[in-house]
């Protein structure tokens, strides 16, 4: 139950984020890529500022022998790039300038009743259900389809 209320509190404190640094509207993600307009810097603040939470985070994550509420934390195993790593990041990248969301903000917009987030919610869905689709196919390894079984816990991989 505390791990639950943990991760309700955790995706809480997001969503006020990303309403409080106006993520939720398209239109910041829009003027951000507008480099020749009306460009809007202001995606780029919130986006260090979550990354410098983020890295120091991580650094306080790591000098622990296991989280709060897990047996081990949890990283993604590979660090390969790839052209389906590069395909899906262009795709998304291509998502998100046209519709001006990206997966979190969509679904707190949705929570809102925002008209636009209304049209991105199914396309994203959609685009989800291809992935897992395609990536279920038999031909691909059992390391490429996601399902968090190549991953391993913070410190395997320290020397």
């Amino acid at each position: 139950m505390a791990a639950l209320l943990s991760a309700f509190f955790c995706g809480l404190l997001f969503a006020f984020g990303l309403v409080i640094g106006g993520m939720t509207q398209p239109s910041k993600v829009v003027d951000f890529l507008d480099f020749t307009g009306s460009w809007d810097p202001s995606l780029g603040l919130v986006l260090g500022g979550a990354l410098g939470t983020s890295a120091l985070l991580r650094r306080w994550a790591q000098a622990r022998s296991q989280p709060l509420f897990a047996p081990a934390f949890m990283v993604p195993g590979r660090t390969d790039i790839n052209a389906p790593l590069l395909a899906g990041a262009a795709l998304f990248g291509v998502g998100w300038g046209l519709g001006g969301f990206c997966p979190g903000p969509v679904l707190v917009a949705l929570g809102g009743g925002m008209e636009s987030a209304l049209w991105v919610a199914p396309a994203m869905l959609v685009g989800m259900l291809l992935h897992d689709r395609w990536y279920a196919a038999p031909s691909r390894p059992p390391a490429a389809t996601g399902s968090g079984q190549n991953r391993q816990p913070y410190g395997s991989h320290r020397s």
